[in-house]
């Protein structure tokens, strides 16, 4: 994307969001969906045959979850090629990640859906390329296609990014904002995950002149792509040093493709190796080795915040950027304020993307000023994208060209603020409890800022979390939070002890601290795992036919995922059982 043509992304994002503007835009965006989906089964049958209105909207069609559409989603897998839910065809069905319930879901995919992507990653583009401009060039990209499994009603079923990296059309539009992948497609598409993180890595270095920014879906997997490169560095140095591809790169497709690019280069190679003997602990790699990078952008909010204090440790200078806000069923905004911290990241919802509604959620009285994420929310009607109010915490609706209609996202945001007449949202977090015996209830985030907490007492030692789970243990009356870590080395039995006393009392939530007072659940458990762990539960995850790079490690194990559970317990080293309530 030229200059000129991110200038003109800018201006068209501005006169969409003008003053007033914005409420206009989402009326049009909105009859243009119910238009193109007015002969659309779910939508007749709850009676708006064919008004396209937004008082007539609201007025027939309800709130829903994915439950309430599986069965149309069923119907289309099953080779139904009525409209549905949808007035064309569904030709494509995306994967939901599935992480915590051990089972993915299924959401409609559809080129109005790919053009919305581009839309927003265009914006997105257009605005950081005004605070790093970047040149003509390369992006290392950590990306990777999953299994594509046809259902019985021949639709392709596959994750929404294998789902846009199979488009020529995406692709077109990638080139557009400079962000070409360094690697083949084969490597992208290749059946073996650790083969193409390989290959990833080493075309990246080919290129390591032309790479402007280093990308992946999620600060995890660009984690896990350095940490790798910590132990495979010396194996590239000699593949590009004597320009042949290692025995351990085994799939055709991938060998062929990459052999096609790796030529004998003995001057990179010894630059590389001199580069990675003086680094500090791997301290600044990634601008180590690939000089002309401006950033390191994916998803960093929300499950991934954990990642970003090692992200930064080998990003050294380099600003970590935050990408957009979306998910497997539609995107909602546009990180256009590129220079903050992914902390203190904001969204710009995009008014064309889609029709966005916002139930607002008021804690109960007596809880206003509690901390956690787990307050049972009193809900008012949805209100309308520029009707919600700045400091507010909503629950996002959203109504997509993909075939959602009034669709509960379950993500709780606040309103940090408003571009022109859009609002600007901070993701809190998922609305879905995790950990729950009886009248507690904590979120994926409380269990968060409790890891964080009883991970203080790790830095004295110079320890670090790898990773971490829950699980809630009811086999046992009464019942217990299990917390799983895997560490970066061993530490001591008394550390250990005195991190499973701090994550039981960093837990606030009135009904966990007063069931825990009356012996209604028993003391928190703190389980060591060994090193390897979560990479065994990401192979389980990748044979199932998931992506790495929609791979996010699940904060809480559902009873059901019996496999995950196997993993996590043989893998169990020590075990530590709070007495912060006492024994």
């Amino acid at each position: 994307m030229p200059i000129c043509s991110c200038e003109q992304t800018i201006n068209e994002f501005e006169t969409l969001t003008r003053d007033r503007d914005a409420g206009r835009v989402q009326q049009d965006t909105l009859r243009k969906i119910l238009e193109l989906n007015a002969d659309a089964e779910y939508l007749n049958h709850y009676g708006l045959n064919g008004r396209a209105d937004v008082e007539s909207y609201k007025s027939c069609i309800p709130l829903c979850v994915h439950s309430d559409v599986e069965p149309y989603i069923q119907r289309i897998a099953d080779g139904d090629t009525s409209p549905l839910l949808t007035g064309k065809p569904v030709t494509s069905l995306s994967l939901s990640s599935g992480t915590t319930q051990g089972k993915p879901k299924f959401l409609p995919f559809n080129d109005e859906l790919l053009e919305t992507t581009l839309q927003i990653f265009q914006t997105s583009y257009a605005f950081r390329n005004r605070e790093y401009p970047i040149g003509k060039g390369k992006a290392l990209q950590f990306i990777y296609g999953s299994k594509q499994v046809i259902t019985k009603g021949g639709i392709l079923a596959t994750t929404a990014t294998t789902n846009l990296y199979r488009r020529s059309r995406y692709k077109e539009g990638m080139k557009d904002i400079q962000s070409q992948c360094c690697s083949p497609d084969e490597v992208v598409f290749g059946p073996d995950f650790h083969q193409s993180l390989y290959c990833h890595l080493l075309c990246g270095l080919i290129y390591s002149d032309e790479v402007h920014q280093v990308f992946s879906t999620f600060a995890h997997s660009l984690v896990h792509a350095f940490q790798t490169f910590e132990e495979v560095w010396e194996d590239l140095c000699a593949d590009i040093r004597d320009g042949v591809l290692s025995k351990k790169v085994t799939v055709p497709s991938i060998r062929e493709a990459v052999t096609k690019i790796l030529k004998p280069n003995p001057e990179l190679a010894e630059s590389i190796h001199r580069k990675c003997i003086g680094l500090s602990n791997w301290y600044g790699v990634i601008p180590a080795l690939w000089p002309n990078a401006k950033y390191v952008y994916g998803i960093m909010t929300g499950s991934m915040e954990p990642y970003l204090k090692k992200l930064r440790h080998y990003a050294g200078h380099l600003p970590l950027i935050s990408a957009d806000y979306g998910a497997s069923e539609g995107w909602i905004g546009a990180n256009i304020n590129p220079t903050l911290p992914p902390e203190q990241v904001t969204y710009a919802v995009h008014p064309q993307t889609g029709y966005f509604e916002f139930i607002p959620l008021e804690k109960p009285k007596g809880q206003e000023l509690e901390n956690s994420a787990s307050i049972h929310y009193i809900e008012s009607d949805p209100v309308g994208l520029t009707e919600v109010k700045i400091g507010k915490i909503y629950e996002v609706v959203i109504t997509t060209f993909g075939g959602l209609y009034r669709y509960r996202l379950g993500d709780i945001v606040k309103v940090a603020g408003f571009h022109n007449s859009t609002p600007e949202l901070q993701f809190i977090c998922r609305r879905s409890l995790v950990l729950s015996i009886n009248i507690d209830k904590n979120t994926e985030k409380d269990l968060q800022l409790a890891v964080e907490e009883a991970g203080k007492l790790l830095e004295a030692e110079k320890l670090e979390i790898v990773d971490f789970t829950s699980f809630v243990e009811k086999s046992s009356d009464p019942g217990r939070y299990v917390i799983f870590w895997e560490l970066s080395s061993d530490a001591s039995e008394d550390v250990l002890r005195s991190c499973a006393n701090c994550l039981d009392l960093a837990f606030v939530d009135a009904g966990y601290v007063g069931s825990r007072k009356i012996r209604t659940i028993g003391p928190l458990e703190l389980r060591i795992l060994k090193k390897g762990t979560f990479e065994e539960i990401l192979d389980y995850f990748l044979s199932l036919g998931g992506a790495v790079s929609q791979f996010k490690t699940p904060r809480f194990v559902n009873p059901l995922n019996i496999k995950v559970l196997q993993i996590l317990s043989r893998n169990t080293t020590k075990s530590y059982f709070s007495t912060a309530y006492g024994l």
